[in-house]
C-alpha cells in the first residue's frame, strides 16, 4: 500500500491492567494491545498492528500508554475528533482510548519517547482502602516517611539499575538508565512514589519502590541505596513491589523530562 495513502494517529491509552497479562499481544494470555487492535480492526479492516510507547506487565495499570496507527485516507470515513469514540465502542470498560490525533508521517510512538513517569501507589495504614485495593499496594506496617524519601534521592542520575532489575532469563547488555526524577508523595496513608526516567529495566520501577518500602520499614538504611548500586547484583537490593500497584502515567515527547511542562504532575500530587 502507498504510504501517500496511510494517514498517522497517535492514541493515548488508560487501561486498568488487573485482568491482562500485560501490554503486549501474547502467545498464552491476553494483552492489552490485542484488544485494541481488535477494535481498530472492526472499523479499519485493514489494520492488524499497532506500535506502542512500553510495554506494562502483567497486572500493571496505565493512563497514558502512546501508541500509533496507520489507517487508511480510503478507509477513515468519521471525523478525527469521533476516532476515540468509535475505537471505545467495542472496548470492554477497563480500556479507553483517552484520544486520537493525526500525528505527522514520522511520528514513532517508541523511538521518538524521550522519557516516561511512572508511579507507584502504596496504602500505608493497619487496615486496606477497599477502593484501592486493585491500585495500591497494601502496607500494614508504619513506614518511615522521611527515610524514604532521602533513600529516593539516591536513585536520581545516570546510574547502572542491575541491581534493581529482574532476570528474564536473556543476558542483560546495557543496564545503565538515567533517573531524572524519583520522590514521594504523601496524603494521609496513600504514599505515592513518582519515578521519571528516560526509560526503564524490567521491573525496575517495581525494584526501586519495594526497597524504599523496606527502607521505611528498617531492614536497610537510606544510604544503603548507593551501596545496591554499586553492587549490580540483584540479591544486593530490596523485593520487587507488587504489580497492581504500578501506573505508566505519561510518556513525554520533544524534551527531556526533567524539563517537561509538570502542571498535570503538580495538580494530581
Amino acid at each position: 500500500m502507498e504510504r501517500a495513502t496511510l494517514l498517522k494517529f497517535k492514541l493515548v491509552i488508560a487501561y486498568d491492567g488487573t485482568n491482562y497479562a500485560g501490554w503486549q499481544v501474547q502467545k498464552t494470555g491476553l494483552g492489552v494491545q490485542q484488544k485494541v487492535e481488535e477494535s481498530i480492526t472492526k472499523i479499519f479492516p485493514s489494520v492488524k498492528r499497532i506500535h506502542s510507547s512500553s510495554r506494562t506487565d502483567t497486572g500493571v495499570h496505565a493512563l497514558g500508554m502512546v501508541a500509533h496507527v496507520e489507517i487508511p485516507k480510503a478507509e477513515l470515513k468519521m471525523e478525527v475528533r469521533k476516532l476515540a469514540l468509535a475505537i471505545n465502542s467495542s472496548l470492554p470498560p477497563d480500556i479507553r482510548v483517552v484520544s486520537a490525533t493525526r500525528a505527522k508521517a514520522d511520528f514513532h510512538a517508541r523511538f521518538q519517547a524521550k522519557g516516561k513517569q511512572y508511579r507507584y501507589c502504596v496504602w500505608n495504614h493497619p487496615v486496606m482502602n477497599p477502593i484501592l485495593r486493585r491500585q495500591a499496594w497494601h502496607v500494614a506496617r508504619k513506614l518511615d516517611f522521611a527515610a524514604m524519601r532521602a533513600a529516593a534521592k539516591h536513585f536520581v542520575g545516570k546510574h547502572d539499575f542491575r541491581s534493581f532489575t529482574a532476570n528474564r532469563g536473556d543476558e542483560l547488555e546495557n543496564s545503565v538508565r538515567t533517573v531524572t526524577r524519583c520522590e514521594i508523595k504523601r496524603s494521609g496513608p496513600l504514599l505515592t512514589v513518582i519515578i521519571e526516567g528516560d526509560g526503564f529495566l524490567y521491573k525496575m520501577c517495581r525494584g526501586i519502590v519495594g526497597t524504599l518500602v523496606q527502607i521505611g520499614g528498617g531492614k536497610f538504611p537510606e544510604n544503603e541505596v548507593v551501596k545496591m548500586l554499586e553492587q549490580k547484583d540483584r540479591r544486593s537490593a530490596g523485593m520487587s513491589a507488587p504489580a497492581h500497584g504500578l501506573v505508566l502515567w505519561k510518556v513525554f515527547y520533544g524534551k527531556s523530562p526533567q524539563l517537561n511542562d509538570r502542571s498535570l504532575a503538580d495538580a494530581e500530587e
